[in-house]
């Protein structure tokens, strides 16, 4: 399974793309997608998602998992990191891929560091997984950190679906569908 995991920010949006071959990780790709600071949002977010759609149709991955939302005390700061994630569902979706999404501090234990470890233990820890020398910056080994929590999800015997592309034949609105394939992937189904 190959996985294309992603760190969002407004300014600097993190991916990376991990593979499970024959039970071991295999590093594929990362970058960081750098926009102009100074471009209206707008434009700025329009920029992340035709980068975001060229990475997924270079890669080709079957699944994006996305790093969720943590706690800010700026409220400003907050709703432009949410209009980032927003671009980065968007274009997953858009690829027909299943979202799965993971708190901070699950992605960090994921990969051995502790929940509340700074970004410096992570991109350590993810180099290791990975073998990899140095990353650029912390938003390409967070977005590869996201990658492997979700492979080291379905390890651990969670199901972890691939391609979610909906079939024709099904009578769902267009709003269930993103609902189904943005749904967290930590959510427990209900009992039924």
């Amino acid at each position: 399974m190959r996985v294309l995991g992603i760190d969002p920010g407004s300014r600097f949006m993190g991916y990376g793309v991990v593979e499970e071959r024959r039970g071991r990780l295999i590093h594929v790709g990362h970058g960081v997608i750098k926009v102009d600071a100074d471009a209206p949002l707008e434009l700025r977010l329009k920029d992340l998602h035709g980068a975001l759609m060229t990475a997924l149709k270079l890669y080709r991955p079957e699944a994006v998992a996305v790093e969720g939302v943590f706690t800010f005390r700026n409220a400003r700061s907050a709703l432009v990191l949410g209009h980032a994630r927003g671009v980065a569902l968007l274009a997953a979706a858009q690829a027909g891929l299943s979202v799965h999404e993971y708190p901070p501090a699950r992605v960090k234990r994921a990969v051995g560091a502790g929940g509340a470890a700074d970004k410096d233990a992570v991109a350590r820890m993810v180099c290791t997984f990975l073998d990899l020398e140095e990353l650029e910056r912390s938003d390409a080994s967070d977005a590869l950190a996201v990658a492997l929590c979700h492979l080291n999800h379905g390890r651990l015997g969670v199901a972890v679906s691939g391609k979610s592309k909906v079939s024709k034949s099904r009578r769902k609105s267009a709003q269930a569908q993103l609902a189904d394939r943005l749904a967290p992937s930590y959510r427990r189904p209900e009992a039924g």
